[in-house]
């Protein structure tokens, strides 16, 4: 992966997710990029925002929406992305001002995606890696993703990984191994709040 950031740098993203949000909630206003903002957090990258509500030490999915590719400055991005999550999510009520301080937020900052060639479709399973890949599923008009984290919490292996990530697009689950559905595959760098509000640390992912 040649995309690097530093714990501070993570810091600050997932501090202006959270800022993002407030604001939002708040006053229904989108806050702008912070003077202070580093050229490499300038730079275009693909990033999603989580929330995640915690209730009794276990956290539960409020909320993730984000750009797959390098479209847009990074730290725009995470601004409309935490907006997004927090209000947009088709799958969440939106988020209230009241929940604010028992949610945590996550912010994956992703490498560029890129196709897995295979010369039979069989193979996909032995070109990707739970713990470090994050996947696109691609058929016609139908499009899935799922981060790299997502199959470390549900103890998933490749095919199953597979197999969700074209549930994830409204795919028949076997969709993986037919003519024609495309593969890709991104790594990400994930920074988390290890509470509401609490220290943000980056998130190793361990895998297999």
């Amino acid at each position: 992966m040649s995309l690097q950031l530093s714990l501070e740098e993570g810091e600050f993203l997932v501090k202006l997710a959270r800022k993002a949000v407030e604001e939002y909630l708040k006053n229904r206003s989108r806050i702008k990029v912070p003077r202070e903002t580093s050229e490499k957090l300038l730079r275009k990258c693909g990033v999603f925002v989580t929330i995640n509500s915690v209730k009794k030490g276990k956290k539960e999915l409020r909320g993730c929406i984000g750009f797959p590719y390098p479209t847009t400055p990074l730290a725009e991005a995470v601004i409309d992305a935490a907006i997004s999550s927090a209000t947009q999510d088709p799958r969440f009520y939106p988020v209230s001002l009241n929940e604010l301080d028992s949610l945590v937020f996550e912010v994956s900052v992703l490498t560029p995606p890129q196709k897995v060639n295979v010369e039979k479709p069989s193979e996909y399973p032995s070109k990707i890696k739970v713990g470090e890949d994050g996947l696109i599923v691609e058929r016609g008009v139908f499009k899935g993703l799922l981060l790299p984290q997502v199959p470390i919490e549900w103890k998933w292996d490749e095919e199953e990984f597979l197999c969700q990530c074209c549930v994830k697009a409204g795919l028949p689950p076997d969709c993986w191994l037919m003519e024609n559905t495309k593969i890709y595959k991104f790594q990400a760098i994930i920074f988390e709040e290890e509470k509401p509000k609490g220290e943000i640390k980056r998130k190793t992912l361990g895998g297999k």
